[in-house]
């Protein structure tokens, strides 16, 4: 459920990518608007919304943002050279739009209504041929990636990082951040996994 009480306005960055809570983000900044919201987000130590595109391009004119997103929060960045920057931003909260708006320099903003996330539960018994894949996954990749802690008793955290490296479509991506239902996201990313063999 949304919690309108708590709407608040943010920068949004449609990317060609999903972000999902606690997932990490390494992104290459040259646009001047992005370059001055994530000057802006670390003077303020503030966040920033990632939508997947819905219609649009990552460079040049502003694309339409789907309306569902994850919060970003940028907690590494370097710059070699002017007028490029790299950061590295990890997921938060997930939102959804209720209004948007896009500056004369092209940099969008967003009225944004919070997503309630389920109290942590373990991975039901039935669904936890998952775990031993993703421990596998987590330890083949490292921190960088899968930053601690690792929650593997918490059923939401799993299902978003098997959500995040799975080679589906963004779309299909998209529709596993919006769902509400943790127990749902594991009964679908558990059937892509048996018909594509990847679990017994």
């Amino acid at each position: 459920m949304s919690n309108t009480v708590d709407a608040v306005e943010i920068p949004i960055f449609p990317l060609g990518t999903v972000l999902f809570p606690g997932g990490v983000l390494p992104l290459k900044l040259f646009e001047a608007r992005y370059l001055d919201m994530a000057a802006r987000c670390m003077r303020g130590d503030t966040p920033f919304g990632v939508c997947l595109i819905r219609d649009g391009g990552e460079v040049g004119a502003p694309a339409v943002p789907h309306e569902t997103g994850t919060l970003a929060r940028i907690v590494d960045w370097d710059m070699t050279q002017p007028g490029l920057l790299f950061i590295t931003a990890r997921g938060g909260a997930r939102f959804r739009i209720a209004t948007r708006t896009v500056q004369p320099d092209g940099l969008q903003t967003a009225r944004v209504e919070w997503l309630a996330e389920p109290a942590p539960q373990p991975v039901p018994p039935a669904l936890a041929g998952l775990l031993p894949l993703l421990r596998a996954i987590v330890a083949d990749a490292g921190e960088a990636v899968f930053p601690l802690p690792h929650r593997f008793d918490d059923a939401t955290w799993v299902g978003y990082r098997l959500a995040e490296v799975l080679p589906i479509p963004p779309e299909a991506r998209l529709r596993l951040l919006a769902l509400d239902d943790t127990v749902s996201r594991l009964e679908i990313l558990h059937t892509y996994l048996r018909q594509h063999k990847l679990l017994d």
